[in-house]
């Protein structure tokens, strides 16, 4: 009897320890999140109530005083909520990397994007180009610049603010049309009629770091420091890999 009673206290302590973990994360290492949230789930007990949005959109969720267990983000964004007292700086953990890539819509002929030269004369030659106003386009429109052809370009390019949007409008789209988004995201929409043509090319990549970090005032603190000191394993990092996260 006695020992059937020490089963049942540590099943309900177990059960009292486990908490909701309220996540607020760049929607690019969404596949890499929801695997570890999985994890965490499974070796933990605990629950990743997850919204994901762009960098933008999270800074702006910060400014009106919105609050999260964990913030997952760019470092910019990280540092400046650090700046503004609104993150315990010493739970910062890297989260990953993600790289962005080349999509056409399913059935289309993939254009050569093998060089930055390729590149430029398939963006020159394309009917529109499609990309977001988030991380992965303050990018492009660098990268447009130096190439030299913006100008060229403006008039026929759509801008969307998350990189969903731009994914659906490619799939739906006419004609010979380029688009650009974080190959994580680019993934999850294959199988919906999108063509990933490849990452764009080496010489001119550009990858955007995640970290994540738990927020000041978060309701489970301690829940949410396990899991930030969790996320630094290898079974952790291993689960972001899976979903293409570097």
């Amino acid at each position: 009897m006695k020992s059937i009673l020490v089963a049942i206290f540590c099943l309900v302590a177990g059960v009292a320890s486990a908490a909701e973990i309220k996540v607020l994360s760049g929607g690019a290492v969404e596949p890499g999140l929801e695997a570890f949230a999985h994890l965490v789930k499974r070796e933990m007990g605990h629950e990743l109530k997850i919204q994901f949005n762009t960098a933008p959109q999270i800074v702006k969720r910060l400014a009106s005083g919105e609050v999260y267990d964990i913030l997952i983000s760019p470092p910019g964004v990280i540092e400046a909520a650090d700046k503004e007292g609104k993150v315990a700086a010493d739970t910062r953990v890297p989260v990953g990397r993600v790289g962005a890539g080349i999509i056409v819509r399913a059935g289309a002929s993939a254009p050569d994007v093998k060089t930055a030269e390729a590149l430029k004369q398939a963006l020159l030659s394309a009917d529109s180009v499609v990309y977001n106003t988030a991380s992965t386009g303050i990018y492009l429109d660098k990268l447009f610049g130096k190439m030299g052809i913006a100008e060229q370009l403006k008039a026929k390019t759509t801008r969307y603010a998350t990189g969903a949007e731009v994914l659906e409008h490619v799939i739906k789209g006419k004609g010979k049309e380029i688009g650009f988004g974080a190959i994580t995201e680019i993934k999850m929409y294959e199988a919906k009629g999108l063509k990933f043509v490849g990452p764009l090319p080496a010489e001119i990549q550009n990858y955007t770091s995640y970290d994540a970090v738990m927020m000041k005032g978060a309701a489970s603190a301690d829940a949410a420091r396990g899991v930030l000191r969790y996320l630094a394993t290898p079974a952790a990092k291993a689960a972001f890999v899976s979903g293409g996260v570097e």
